[in-house]
């Protein structure tokens, strides 16, 4: 029986949006190239909203000025979906991976994060869409805990997912996010004091091995500096 492909996981802290936005930009020209195999980044943002493609009018209803008042950026992005939240106490997940059939990879992605919320105690599961109202995500009865949005480029990915831990969820209230008029939910609403003493370091845990296993890899950890140094733009002299 040989040996399973890798994917490399990164957890390289809280990472600002736009930094981590050009990292991964990279990191996907270094997966298209061969340099590095299917990379998964698992990390945390300072407050942001980030309008994806779909993203229409009225989904920022309070407007800009209110929201750099709080201490919220918002940035413009390229991937599916619409506006959504990032902050602090959230597990981001970005990957940078080889995509077949973009259906199937997001129910396997949906699926992993429902194996990691499983093996920390919450009940999540997969919705159907229904006509126009997009499901895509992961929800615990009808509360939504974990978004997803891609951006595929020549059948490799980046962005990825925004699974709810111990962040605030105030700021979900303010926007309508995913294009929706939905509850947001967290690890920490659900369990309360069964959330354990660093749950946030635990779903990063559960949430790589996850991924792993539902795509058929093999975990490895590797530092920021690595990737960093593997996804560096050729010098051309």
């Amino acid at each position: 029986m040989g040996t399973r492909p890798e994917l490399w996981v990164c957890r390289p802290g809280v990472v600002d949006y736009r930094e981590a936005l050009e990292l991964q930009t990279r990191l996907r020209e270094a997966r298209a190239a061969g340099r590095i195999p299917d990379t998964l980044l698992l990390l945390e943002h300072p407050p942001v909203y980030t309008r994806g493609r779909r993203t229409e009018e009225g989904e920022l209803p309070l407007g800009a000025d209110w929201y750099a008042e709080r201490g919220i950026d918002i940035v413009d992005v390229d991937r599916g979906g619409h506006v959504t939240y990032h902050g602090p106490g959230m597990l981001t997940g970005y990957t940078i991976m080889r995509v077949q059939q973009v259906h199937e990879f997001v129910h396997t992605l949906e699926d992993a994060l429902i194996a990691a919320l499983a093996a920390q105690g919450v009940d999540a599961r997969r919705r159907e869409s229904v006509g126009r109202e997009n499901l895509t995500g992961v929800w615990v009865e009808d509360r939504k805990i974990a978004s997803i949005g891609l951006h595929l480029s020549r059948g490799y990915a980046m962005h990825g997912f925004a699974l709810n831990v111990v962040n605030d969820l105030d700021p979900f209230t303010w926007i309508r996010p995913c294009g929706m008029d939905v509850r947001m939910t967290s690890v920490a609403a659900e369990l309360g004091a069964d959330c354990g003493a660093n749950p946030l370091d635990c779903m990063a845990r559960r949430t790589a091995h996850a991924v792993a296993e539902a795509f058929g890899l093999r975990q490895r950890l590797v530092s920021r500096p690595r990737l960093e140094s593997l996804s560096a733009p050729s010098v051309v002299i």
